[in-house]
């Protein structure tokens, strides 16, 4: 008997996060996507998943505090078992995110801490404490950005952060490659949702410099990115480890 694979998107209520986790769903996935104040709608994706034919859940998480994650994994075990009489799931996407941009010279301790324990340690910690419930065979996505490869004033915190992720991946890879575990980044370009609305709002020319710069002659929509992470957690993507792939149209080449 088949057992339908399960993916763990964190974020998962809104942008880039719910686009995978829907991508996913269209793949033949059941998802659990994690949450952290919209509950409403996180609630709204998993009905447009269970519409697609597949089983999700809804699960709340901070990813900026690591001292909540035993408990996160214990929850997570319960529902597992609970609703799909599994004890591990297949793909951790780690998605979850926050923006707070500043120049360099402006960035505040706060807000540097707040971007690190999301962007990073969270990412680190979190995979390391559901290592025990991730499949043996399964695959690991995590989202860096197209930042780290070229720069945008005012984002020289996040970048770092996420810069970091990308070396954390290929050491994912490696150290867990005697499980079958694949580890993979994602790096969008600039997207049309609501985690950039702000920077788009502030800087009404922003959209159209971008789309200049980019060899396709847009900026990304959330539909470009879901498909990415669908098939890096797909059979056809078995041979993928520990690459990056930049989804940004071609900016700035």
């Amino acid at each position: 008997m088949t057992t339908n694979k399960i993916a763990l998107v964190t974020g998962g209520s809104r942008g880039l996060g719910k686009n995978s986790a829907l991508h996913l769903a269209q793949a033949g996935h059941d998802l659990i996507i994690t949450y952290r104040q919209q509950e409403a709608e996180a609630r709204a994706v998993v009905a447009q998943i269970e519409a697609l034919g597949r089983k999700a859940v809804a699960l709340p998480l901070d990813v900026g505090r690591s001292a909540s994650f035993p408990a996160f994994a214990e929850t997570l075990a319960q529902h597992l078992e609970q609703h799909w009489n599994r004890a591990s799931f297949d793909f951790l996407i780690n998605n979850a995110g926050i923006d707070a941009p500043s120049p360099f010279a402006q960035t505040t301790e706060e807000d540097f801490d707040n971007l690190l324990n999301v962007h990073f340690k969270g990412v680190y910690f979190l995979t390391q404490k559901l290592l025990p419930l991730l499949a043996d065979g399964g695959g690991i996505v995590n989202f860096s950005t197209g930042l780290a490869r070229f720069t945008t004033p005012g984002y020289a915190a996040y970048a770092s952060m996420k810069g970091a992720v990308e070396t954390l991946t290929k050491y994912m890879a490696k150290e867990l490659g005697g499980r079958g575990i694949r580890a993979n980044v994602v790096a969008p370009g600039i997207i049309k949702t609501d985690f950039t609305a702000a920077a788009r709002t502030a800087h009404p020319q922003l959209e159209q410099y971008m789309a200049g710069n980019t060899a396709l002659g847009r900026i990304g929509e959330p539909d470009d990115i879901g498909g990415v992470v669908a098939f890096l957690c797909s059979e056809a993507a078995r041979w993928v480890n520990a690459q990056r792939i930049e989804a940004s149209g071609g900016y700035s080449l």
